[in-house]
């Protein structure tokens, strides 16, 4: 099986469509399809369905998809070893990043990193936690910044920086805002402002909940940690969050739970296990700085 072969399989996975993937890998179409064809006929099965708006896999097309990935990640690996045999490091970094985590300057990592590689091309992808660990396992990313309750997780290694307490915010005059600590059940009937699910925090904050056999209704859902603030300082619900984004803004109140009440909210470096991690990954992590552990959050800037 040839390693273009499985380029261009997963590029047209990817984008569902011959010509987009085409142009993506800067073929012509007509050389793409070839290709195609010539791994089906390897693999005696169709690997797509094809119809004139987009492509879908079939069942053995899904089973190839994430193995394909593992392959060609691991190709890319092979060659980065050669390279640092040889004291240049080059190819590929592909990082993940969950916004607000606020533990590590991943920007100024990133810097560092360039200018002692120049050789190696970096890619930034954000998202919530959940689906970047998917593409860890699957090879898409090499390295990420994720928030999580800290639970293992197969095949990937989380490697943590900071843990920290979930706590209450609530507007200054709501029924809960001169409590010294609450519980979930303290919170039932409350209507409640959170992050997508994807986010380690909604993770969090839905398991607590769902363990306590409280309602966890969430009439407000947004991408942003300062939008979350403001409409819980308006009253328009409450929220669970880690100390450190309840520390981000004051018009609020931020009242903490009682112990065991949520599990901590941990942020945490992961790649994949074993060999399976890049060595630009590892040349990444490398730079982190000693001190990447948990700040107090009245000590942020």
């Amino acid at each position: 099986m040839e390693l273009r072969h499985l380029e261009h399989f997963v590029a047209v996975a990817e984008q569902k469509h011959f010509t987009r993937a085409a142009e993506a890998m800067s073929i012509s179409q007509s050389g793409l399809s070839a290709s195609i064809r010539a791994l089906e006929r390897e693999l005696r099965a169709p690997l797509f369905v094809r119809n004139t708006r987009s492509v879908e896999l079939t069942e053995a097309g899904r089973a190839l998809l994430c193995e394909g990935r593992r392959t060609l990640a691991a190709a890319e690996a092979a060659k980065d070893a050669v390279a640092a045999v040889q004291g240049l490091l080059r190819g590929h970094l592909t990082v993940g990043l969950e916004q607000c985590l606020g533990v590590v300057d991943v920007p100024a990592l990133l810097a560092k990193f360039r200018s002692a590689y120049p050789g190696v091309e970096i890619e930034v992808r954000q998202a919530g936690s959940t689906p970047m660990l998917d593409e860890l396992a699957s090879g898409r990313l090499d390295v990420a910044f994720v928030a999580t309750a800290g639970d293992p997780v197969d095949g990937l290694d989380l490697r943590p920086l900071s843990r920290e307490s979930m706590v209450l915010v609530c507007a200054p005059d709501h029924r809960l805002a001169n409590a010294t600590a609450v519980t979930l059940d303290d919170l039932a009937g409350e209507s409640f402002v959170d992050f997508d699910p994807t986010w380690g925090a909604r993770a969090i904050s839905d398991q607590a909940f769902a363990t306590a056999g409280v309602a966890h209704p969430v009439t407000i859902e947004v991408n942003d940690v300062h939008t979350l603030l403001a409409l819980v300082a308006h009253n328009l619900g409450v929220a669970l969050v880690p100390e450190r984004i309840a520390a981000k803004r004051g018009d609020h109140v931020t009242v903490g739970l009682t112990p065991g009440s949520a599990s901590d909210w941990q942020v945490s470096v992961a790649v994949p296990t074993g060999t399976a991690a890049s060595l630009a990954a590892d040349a990444l992590i490398g730079m982190l700085p000693t001190t990447a552990t948990h700040t107090r959050p009245d000590r942020l800037p």
